[in-house]
């Protein structure tokens, strides 16, 4: 049987179908690994509900760890707690912004936040030119997870990852 870090490993070698430059594990889909007996157990968590990604991301991160040894895998998938952009690494918030998608912000360190009655909208950099000078275009982007931005210094339009 593998050692757990190395299990680790082989997981962080998987990329998210929908960012190849993101691995599960900086994503911070990959939630927790375990050997219970002779069975490598890997526990994620959805993005959201409805990801599309789930059951290839399921099936290549068993594969990956089937590859560094493990005979018997078995991949959980968990909804609580719900996901949050927290969990992204700070590796993986450079390989967005390399990548050209705009990071999702940081919260603001302090207590809990009450349920704002207004939509808060934090200043979005371009990953292209780290202008704050941006603006959201639409909502929507290519996957629920995204909305497009564009940057009136650089000119480019860019793709925000949503924090939730």
């Amino acid at each position: 049987m593998p050692e757990v870090g190395a299990l680790w490993e082989a997981a962080a070698g998987v990329t998210d179908p929908e960012i190849p430059v993101l691995s599960v594990v900086d994503l911070g889909i990959v939630r927790a690994i375990r050997v219970e007996g002779e069975e490598v157990v890997a526990v994620i968590t959805p993005t959201y509900s409805g990801c599309p990604a789930m059951e290839v991301i399921s099936r290549e991160l068993e594969s990956a760890l089937r590859r560094a040894g493990a005979a018997r895998v078995r991949v959980e998938t968990v909804y609580w707690p719900a996901w949050t952009t927290d969990w992204i690494s700070e590796r993986g918030r450079v390989a967005l912004r390399e990548y050209g998608i705009a990071p999702p912000a940081k919260p603001a360190a302090g207590g809990e936040e009450l349920v704002p009655l207004t939509r808060r909208t934090d200043r979005v950099l371009c990953p292209y030119c780290g202008s704050s000078h941006t603006q959201e275009r639409s909502e929507f982007g290519p996957t629920a997870c995204k909305a497009i931005y564009f940057c009136n210094d650089c000119s480019q339009p860019f793709e925000y990852f949503k924090p939730l």
